[in-house]
């Protein structure tokens, strides 16, 4: 499992959105300077995160972008898997998938699943609002 560049700036994108949340909407091109990263990039995950209900927008003077929910309802297994699509470690454990025909007999399905649900677990438990570096600007942090 590889977290793409998208997945990786999609926790940027929030975590910036949340430390500079004001009542105001974001512009992206605010987000983009602040975590130079190309404009036209941002706006093709920002969309997947407005369709899944992570950020609202509006377009037009003092349109933008702000975070649906507060950052401490906004969990990080959320925004992979809407911007990933799926964590799992094999294929046959990823959601949709056809029962494998060799479940039954399967020698490691057993530490997959283990390993599957350890993903889920942890990427569920962090929120953006722990991603948040209480005290810095924002600016000097790598995901």
């Amino acid at each position: 499992m590889l977290i793409s560049t998208r997945g990786r700036y999609a926790l940027r994108i929030l975590v910036d959105m949340a430390e500079h949340q004001t009542d105001a909407y974001i512009t992206l091109k605010e987000v983009a300077r602040r975590q130079n990263v190309s404009e036209k990039y941002l706006e093709a995950i920002v969309k997947d995160l407005v369709k899944n209900n992570i950020l609202i927008g509006v377009r037009g003077k003092g349109g933008g972008y702000r975070l649906c929910r507060s950052p401490e309802q906004i969990n990080v297994g959320e925004i992979l898997y809407c911007i990933e699509g799926s964590l799992a470690p094999v294929a046959c454990l990823e959601d949709g998938s056809a029962p494998c025909p060799r479940a039954s007999w399967c020698r490691t399905l057993e530490f997959w699943r283990g390993l599957d649900d350890l993903i889920r677990r942890y990427t569920h438990s962090y929120t953006v609002a722990d991603l948040i570096w209480r005290g810095q600007d924002g600016n000097d942090y790598v995901i």
